[in-house]
């Protein structure tokens, strides 16, 4: 097989697997291969996930709708998967579908040594998990959007019983204090005027005696990088120190993604998460007392084995308590490997089915709710891309929600926007010229 000349990138998944396909997708660039459709690369790059149920099989149908559209054409791409499903399927994905080349989500800074393999005729595994020197070896960031995502910590030691993410990410390792910063203000050289800061326990962030707090304080100061946020975090990882940021630290946004899982002690025992329900309302008490206006965002899955009606309802009020201006909700689903896939009372898939929805409807309200009572706040809206009709730009306010409006204002510019109508999922606004003249 001849070396690649063209490439494409394809993640699923998590935010973290974004900023490491748009890393990638920079590797193969300075290797001097050019990005390409899908259906026209030389290389396909398929950054999997492996947290949903089925995860596995859909990059196995993806492979093979990959080769039967070249096939049609003539043409015969190399495939390379990368990820979390390549971390936990290793050789099997070669011996099952004859990819070209295996890399891990610690190991992708190999994806050109590993391809350049991969074009001599042997397929490349690599699945080492060293602790991040991935990050040295990839090349300086010179493109970004508006808004952009930086890694500064990976892995977890939490081990709940229902997620994968230690097995495939491994434990919790933080990237240097000065190398975040440094590559923090290459994407805003870059034209980044918003960066989210990525890890799966992002707050458990550390250098030395530095919290993440403090690495915000430091980003705050960075020339030209009018917002911070940060994502996922872990009740149990809520310092006093970074509370007090969303009060003192003018370029962190008032949003929150703080993931509760449940809201019935014994099912978030048995999820092994160290929390309570009282401890993450009484946590939010606390966020809630330096920033009023924040907007809480959080995770729940449903049917966890074992969990009763009465636990479910327990969810509910919980969900009712908060007022959750965003949410993310899933059905439980068993992943090979973890504790809780082998637990009896595994709840059936139509009972599963049935709880979601009525999950999904409060959450859903609760969304709405918090837009209506957004109408009328005048709030700085930064514009990331043209909307679908002449004029119209969107872009995101502090709370995360998704802004339109009419303006001249260009891509990374910050407008001062009043909110004047909502929707289940957007806001819609006036530009405060406008209103103005």
């Amino acid at each position: 097989m001849p070396p690649p000349q063209t490439f494409h990138v394809k993640s699923f998944g998590c935010q973290m697997n974004v900023y490491d396909g748009e890393r990638m997708a920079e590797l193969m660039a300075a290797d001097g291969l050019v990005a390409v459709d899908a259906d026209q690369a030389d290389l396909v790059v398929l950054n999997t996930c492996h947290i949903r149920e089925r995860a596995t099989e859909k990059v196995y149908s993806d492979i093979g709708r990959i080769r039967k559209v070249a096939g049609k054409a003539g043409r015969t791409p190399m495939i390379a998967v990368a990820g979390c499903v390549a971390q936990a399927e290793g050789e099997e994905i070669v011996a099952r579908a004859k990819v070209d080349v295996v890399v891990g989500p610690q190991a992708y800074h190999q994806l050109p040594t590993l391809v350049a393999k991969a074009a001599k005729g042997a397929p490349a595994i690599d699945t080492d998990m060293p602790l991040l020197t991935k990050f040295g070896a990839l090349p300086a960031r010179r493109r970004s959007g508006p808004s952009a995502f930086l890694t500064v910590q990976e892995g977890c030691d939490k081990f709940c019983t229902y997620c994968v993410v230690p097995y495939t990410r491994g434990a919790e390792v933080s990237r240097p204090f000065t190398a975040i910063v440094e590559e923090a203000q290459a994407l805003v050289d870059a034209g980044a005027r918003e960066i989210t800061l990525l890890g799966q326990n992002v707050n458990a962030w550390s250098d030395g005696a530095r919290g993440l707090h403090d690495l915000i304080c430091a980003l705050d100061r960075v020339p030209g990088l009018a917002r911070v946020r940060y994502t996922t975090s872990h009740p149990n990882d809520m310092t006093q120190g970074l509370i007090d940021a969303h009060r003192d630290v003018e370029g962190l946004m008032p949003f929150l993604h703080l993931p509760v899982q449940a809201g019935s002690d014994r099912v978030l025992r048995a999820m092994n998460r160290h929390h309570t329900r009282d401890s993450y309302l009484r946590l939010l008490d606390r966020v809630r007392a330096v920033r009023p206006d924040i907007a809480l965002s959080g995770d729940f899955i449903v049917g966890f084995p074992g969990e009763t009606e009465a636990e479910f309802a327990e969810t509910l009020s919980l969900v009712e308590a908060v007022g959750y201006a965003q949410a993310f909700s899933f059905k439980y689903s068993p992943r090979a490997g973890t504790p809780a896939a082998t637990l009896a009372e595994q709840v059936a898939p139509e009972v599963m089915d049935e709880r979601l929805q009525r999950l999904q409807a409060a959450l859903g309200r609760d969304q709405i709710a918090f837009n209506q009572a957004s109408v009328g706040r005048t709030c700085t809206v930064l514009i990331e891309r043209p909307g679908k009709r002449p004029g119209q730009m969107l872009g995101k306010s502090p709370w995360l929600q998704s802004v339109h409006l009419v303006t001249d204002a260009g891509i990374g510019d910050l407008v001062e926007v009043e909110l004047v109508s909502a929707g289940p999922v957007s806001m819609g606004g006036v530009a405060a010229a406008r209103l103005a003249a």
